[in-house]
């Protein structure tokens, strides 16, 4: 979408290093920030490294899995032992994730 009309706003010091933060905080543009907060939409912050650490986790249980349904399919039969070490290594995911979002903070 072509953009053509120009508009200028007036902010104190505080109102723009707010603006500024924001806009950084979620990568991106401080114009593309106030077009998504007129629409109503307010953006998240970007991701600290560790959701790229759990995704990349999540990423390698599941390829490891499909390796061991790919020898199944083709071979006609399970490697139990891998299967059980990978189902292993999923609920160790899971209770990692949830360690450290949802139970962060409380007792157990």
């Amino acid at each position: 979408m072509k953009r053509t009309i120009k508009k200028q706003f007036w902010f104190n010091k505080e109102e723009a290093q707010d603006l500024q933060k924001k806009a950084k905080k979620t990568c991106l543009s401080e114009a593309a920030l106030v077009r998504l907060l007129l629409r109503g939409y307010e953006p998240r912050e970007k991701p600290d490294d560790r959701f790229y650490e759990f995704t990349g986790e999540l990423y390698r249980v599941g390829n490891s899995l499909n390796q061991i349904a790919a020898k199944a399919h083709s071979l006609g039969y399970i490697d139990y032992p891998e299967l059980e070490k990978e189902v292993k290594r999923l609920h160790k995911f899971q209770a990692d994730i949830e360690e450290e979002f949802l139970l962060h903070g409380r007792k157990k």
